[in-house]
């Protein structure tokens, strides 16, 4: 079993293979599968399987994960070979209806499927950063405490992500750790709400979105998950992503060089937010569906009472300027 990839998951290794020409079975085998999707024939496809693979990955398993691919995608319209991975991988850029996806198919010797892999299409030559140069303010002015940070599931749920790998969702809470004034009904009864967002740092505004409503605390708005979002690009080519500002709160403009400390908007609670939060992450190109997270660094803050220099906050981390 450990040698087979037997679950259909979003990720994929990318290797150093170019210039590779498309095998004729692999091709046969990808024109079926894209057929049988589109048909919705997700029996004929988990009829492809090796046996391996359907007893790892049985036939309403198979079946929920196909649905739910073609109601988030839709059909299949165009598929490219571009190379081979891992030993047995065929990659393909394959445009959906509603997306852009790399399909990975392994095939075994019986010419049956024993590997499929499905993540958002991205480049080979897209930037590398493991962390950011530039140094960074905290985003807000006095105590705020981190709900969501760090490098493991159990302090951070935003790592499933590969965009937001490293994402932190802060707030503000008063001395009994409640992070709202009395019943938590409304956004104005939460200490975060309406609190100014600041640069971290000097830049460009590459992306705004505003004018999306703020939920009620405890909804959820599933249409745009960031909500009214700021992306700031900063000189070493790193892109600071915020999210869920107050709806037409946003000060600063696309195309905006903007230096630190300057406002950028108000704390607010839209999109995929239960309550009003500060989201932050830093990622490696503009566009977060094929965006790679990176590690966040602020260059000198106040940690649990402690002063710090170059330190990534985790998760119930109190944090404050330094």
């Amino acid at each position: 079993m450990r040698n087979i990839f037997l679950t259909i998951v979003l990720a994929f290794i990318i290797s150093a293979m170019y210039g590779q020409t498309e095998n004729l079975t692999y091709k046969a085998i990808a024109d079926k599968f894209e057929a049988n999707y589109n048909t919705g024939k997700y029996d004929s496809i988990f009829a492809m399987f090796s046996t391996e693979m359907q007893t790892a990955l049985p036939l309403d398993k198979t079946t929920g994960f196909l649905t739910g691919l073609k109601s988030q995608a839709g059909q299949i319209a165009k598929r490219q070979f571009i190379k081979y991975e891992s030993g047995t991988y065929a990659r393909y850029k394959t445009n959906f209806e509603r997306a852009l996806f790399a399909v990975n198919i392994s095939v075994d010797n019986n010419s049956k499927i024993n590997g499929l892999f499905v993540k958002p299409f991205t480049e080979d030559n897209l930037p590398k950063l493991t962390r950011n140069l530039t140094k960074l303010k905290l985003p807000f002015k006095g105590e705020w405490t981190v709900i969501w940070g760090g490098d493991t599931k159990e302090l951070n749920y935003h790592i499933e992500s590969t965009a937001q790998k490293n994402a932190f969702d802060i707030v503000i809470k008063d001395a009994k750790g409640n992070s709202f004034k009395t019943d938590g009904l409304a956004n104005d009864d939460y200490y975060a709400f309406g609190q100014q967002i600041f640069a971290p740092c000097d830049g460009e505004i590459v992306l705004v979105v505003d004018g999306v409503k703020d939920n009620m605390p405890g909804e959820f708005n599933p249409v745009y998950i960031p909500g009214n979002t700021v992306i700031m690009k900063t000189a070493n080519n790193e892109y600071l992503f915020f999210a869920h500002f107050k709806q037409h709160s946003i000060k600063v403009t696309e195309g905006q060089k903007v230096h630190q400390d300057d406002v950028l908007g108000l704390c607010g609670n839209s999109g995929n937010s239960s309550e009003p939060h500060v989201h932050f992450h830093i990622q490696n190109v503009e566009n977060m569906n094929i965006a790679t997270g990176v590690k966040c660094y602020f260059d000198s803050l106040i940690v649990n009472g402690q002063i710090n220099t170059d330190y990534s906050p985790i998760k119930k981390d109190k944090i404050k300027r330094g």
